[in-house]
């Protein structure tokens, strides 16, 4: 194939967007080291990847696969959680759910707390 368009593309990816952003994923791999799977013929990246899917070497379904993986920060592994040892049988204060009475008689008590008057502190020195 001499020269390569988006029309010749458009057949094996229809979606105009999917196409770009399949090329594009595909040339990058290129500019990172990535093999061609065609001749490249003095052709920059962004072509060869079009030349490659004009020629269907690339599946659509497993370039977006590839591409989603890419971009993906933490990798999920379906792994079993450890189980904590049992050291005692006090609960962590911090865990603990309270209830909104609970909280509630916390806060009134608060605010009473707060409203009694409080002692002057006494100087420390003489006059």
């Amino acid at each position: 194939m001499a020269r390569v368009t988006v029309e010749d593309c458009v057949d094996k990816i229809p979606n105009r967007f999917d196409l770009v952003l399949t090329a594009g994923f595909r040339a990058r791999q290129l500019s990172g080291g990535a093999e061609p799977m065609l001749e490249r013929d003095r052709d920059k990246n962004p072509v060869v990847a079009l030349r490659e899917i004009a020629a269907k070497l690339i599946k659509p379904e497993e370039a977006k696969e590839d591409y989603i993986r890419s971009l993906q920060k933490h990798a999920e592994v379906d792994e079993p959680e450890e189980a904590r040892p049992e050291t005692d049988d006090r609960e962590d204060p911090h865990a603990r759910q309270v209830t909104e009475e609970e909280l509630l008689r916390a806060l009134t008590s608060e605010a009473q707390r707060r409203a009694e008057p409080q002692p002057e502190p006494e100087a420390d020195y003489e006059e």
